[in-house]
């Protein structure tokens, strides 16, 4: 899933230079290029308030019997009979909608949970600072209580894992008709739902498994505080991943709707993710042996998704070197994983290298914005992911080095660790409206916001009167706004001229997910409030033993 690039020897602070010395360092593909961006900035405090917004978006996404702090005057429950009809795992109430429609889709959920889990395990001093950090839990919580639904969680041992509640696809065949009760066919409030929904399960499913493991772990780090749960989520995400290893697979084989909606590209990505989250969680070394084994990197890297050198729901490996660099950075455990973390390391401070404006790996469009997905529809989930990713490398780096003027190499140039910050300051600031449209892509922030959402409650009256699957179809039609504000949805963004078209019927531009949507909620906690406040060092390695670096062996003999 990511380019071998020649960048591949990079280090990343002054300590490293002595380090590296003889190393040839060659930058063939970061070549520097003007890039226009908007200078102007808003305060932390603004990243402050849409964070508020930001985490309101996940209010409005739930599904089941909705707590009464709820807070979305046009949402209740829904979907009490979700896994009713299904022969074991029949209790599928809760969890979240995915997007516009009321599908739930396990895989880009639990990616958005562990997303969420991860900033608020490096960053709870700034979600307290915020007055947010019982809600941000309370989402997360709502998210991994579903996920526990969906597979027996008490066993040790599993043959299936529950991957989506509701319709996609309804166009289809000679042996299965075209049915027109669906999540995509009907425009409904999910209140108003009548028809059975199916429930789709897998049996070689690694890829979902090991996401459903890692947002399982990393949330048992956010709720180390209450014992029970905690222990009830690493177990769970242990038998999520003996499960993913034990029966290979992609959960989105063809014909389904996971290959039509959210398709995965490998699973090896997903090995290496979950296993780096298990071994913070419960600190076995066996999970950090997995997860630096040098084939399964190779495997992760040469298993290349459309979207190279980006964290997405679908590509993890940067994510997991991040976060593995991070083990690096503070206690470097040194042999036998040292290899493998220096190359994590390394890649890593490639991409990072690649994300500055200094540099043309990625274009950008006249007002600024990277375009990650290389001018695809769509292209905001990847940029606040990059931006999250920037903003938390800089201050692991900051952290690790204890003095404000370090940074990092890319190709023979040192660049301050400010320069990723800004980056980071300049895509989000884009987002919250300083881009030529003028316009704010997180609705209900800002003076001008898109106002005809793709998302069925949004636009749906709620004035108790029930529209039928195809009655709510005036709905989705009409040019007028959305009677429902959908506070904190980031829709999917400009395209790659920086034009934006507010149209309902075109999910390209206006539909939000929850996956964007948590990384646009975890960039937003790291730029917010003081600088100073910086992570949390010591909160992630609660679990893991006393390790000191050794010496490696003498080398083996070499055979033929």
């Amino acid at each position: 899933m990511m380019h071998h690039n020649p960048l591949g020897s990079l280090m990343v602070s002054r300590n490293a230079l002595m380090w590296m010395a003889g190393t040839l360092m060659v930058a063939t593909f970061l070549t520097a290029s003007n890039v226009h961006a908007y200078p102007l900035t808003p305060s932390k405090d603004n990243y402050k308030l849409a964070l508020h917004k930001a985490l309101m978006f996940f209010n409005a996404q739930r599904s089941g019997r909705l707590p009464r702090h709820n807070n979305v005057s046009w949402r209740s429950d829904s979907c009490l009979r979700d896994g009713k009809f299904t022969d074991t795992l029949n209790d599928l109430v809760g969890g979240y909608y995915d997007a516009g429609n009321a599908i739930k889709f396990n895989f880009p959920a639990s990616f958005a949970m562990t997303m969420l889990s991860w900033s608020v395990i490096e960053y709870s001093a700034k979600y307290k600072a915020a007055g947010e950090f019982a809600h941000v839990k309370d989402i997360i919580k709502w998210g991994t209580d579903y996920l526990l639904k969906t597979f027996n969680n008490s066993a040790d041992s599993i043959d299936r894992v529950i991957d989506q509640v509701g319709l996609g696809n309804n166009d289809g065949d000679s042996e299965n008709p075209i049915t027109t009760d669906g999540d995509i066919f009907c425009w409904m409030r999910p209140e108003d739902i009548d028809y059975i929904r199916p429930v789709t399960a897998c049996h070689a499913c690694s890829d979902l498994a090991a996401e459903m493991a890692a947002s399982l772990a990393a949330a048992s780090i956010v709720f180390k505080d209450q014992k029970a749960y905690s222990k009830k989520l690493v177990h769970g995400a242990k038998t999520l991943f003996k499960f993913s290893r034990n029966e290979r697979g992609r959960y989105s084989f063809p014909g389904t709707d996971a290959e039509l909606f959210y398709n995965s590209t490998s699973y090896w990505d997903e090995f290496i993710w979950g296993a780096a989250w298990l071994y913070y969680a419960t600190g076995n070394n066996s999970y950090l042996q997995l997860a630096t084994t040098s084939g399964l990197a190779k495997h992760a890297a040469f298993s290349k998704g459309p979207i190279h050198g980006a964290l997405s729901w679908d590509n993890k490996l940067l994510g997991a070197q991040v976060l593995l660099t991070r083990l690096r950075l503070f206690i470097n455990p040194g042999y036998p994983y040292r290899e493998t973390l220096r190359r994590f390391h390394n890649e890593a401070n490639t991409i990072m290298c690649s994300y500055l404006p200094y540099f043309t790996t990625f274009k950008r469009t006249k007002g600024g914005l990277i375009q990650l997905n290389h001018g695809k529809p769509k292209p905001l989930q990847y940029v606040v992911n990059a931006a999250f990713l920037a903003t938390l490398y800089s201050d692991y780096l900051e952290a690790a080095d204890n003095t404000k003027s370090d940074g990092m190499f890319c190709g023979p140039s040192f660049y301050s660790i400010d320069v990723l910050r800004e980056f980071a300051k300049t895509q989000i600031n884009y987002i919250l409206g300083k881009n030529p449209k003028k316009l704010s892509y997180v609705v209900g922030f800002g003076n001008r916001f898109p106002t005809h959402v793709h998302h069925r409650g949004a636009s749906i009256p709620n004035n108790k009167i029930k529209y039928s699957c195809d009655g709510g179809w005036k709905w989705r039609d009409t040019s007028k706004p959305n009677p429902n504000t959908i506070d904190g949805a980031m829709v999917a963004g400009p395209d790659k001229d920086d034009g934006f078209h507010d149209v309902r019927t075109n999910n390209n531009y206006t539909e939000a997910t929850l996956a964007g949507n948590a990384g646009l909620v975890a960039a937003l906690v790291a730029l917010s409030g003081d600088k100073a406040t910086g992570i949390d060092k010591n909160t992630i390695f609660n679990a893991i033993p006393p390790m000191f670096p050794t010496p490696p062996p003498p080398p083996a003999s070499r055979k033929p």
